[in-house]
């Protein structure tokens, strides 16, 4: 039977492996694999296959109703009409809008776009007897394993 789980790089990490030698499990039945973290940035604008759940446009669709609203009611004195002024204004709010989400997004949010939560750095794969899995598995959950698995 394999346990496969996966822990952050910590010293419960090691505690984990130590403990689970003086509990009988061999050096050769305990495998770690440790994995490589996402070194890139990432992508502000979403695709129609990934989205990160951040829109571009709630700013500017806001600020061009707004805006809208505020151009016709002027229009009405001007020469063009309210119609024409009330596009121009929703037009200019809308890139107004995007313009500052923008800025919020590449400025201010740009710590806030890496993972959020544990990270799992490493995976433990332990080959042991079906009697064992359940001392293994509390051991491990014990010494704060991200998450665990059974595979027979």
């Amino acid at each position: 039977m394999h346990i496969f789980s996966t822990f952050e790089t910590t010293n419960y990490l090691e505690l984990a492996v130590s403990t689970l030698e003086k509990r009988g499990i061999q050096k050769e039945c305990i495998f770690a694999v440790p994995l490589d973290n996402r070194t890139e940035d990432r992508k502000l604008i979403d695709t129609i296959h990934r989205s990160d759940g951040t829109s571009l446009i709630d700013i500017g669709m806001a600020l061009g109703t707004a805006l809208s609203v505020i151009g016709a009611s002027i229009g009405f004195e001007l020469y063009l009409g309210p119609i024409i002024w009330g596009l121009i204004f929703a037009f200019i709010g809308f890139v107004l809008g995007v313009g500052i989400r923008l800025w919020i997004e590449k400025r201010l949010n740009r710590k806030k776009r890496v993972l959020k939560g544990k990270h799992s750095e490493v995976i433990l794969i332990i080959n042991c007897a079906e009697s064992q899995t359940e001392v293994i598995e509390k051991i491990l959950w014990d010494h704060l394993a991200v998450g665990v698995a059974k595979v027979r």
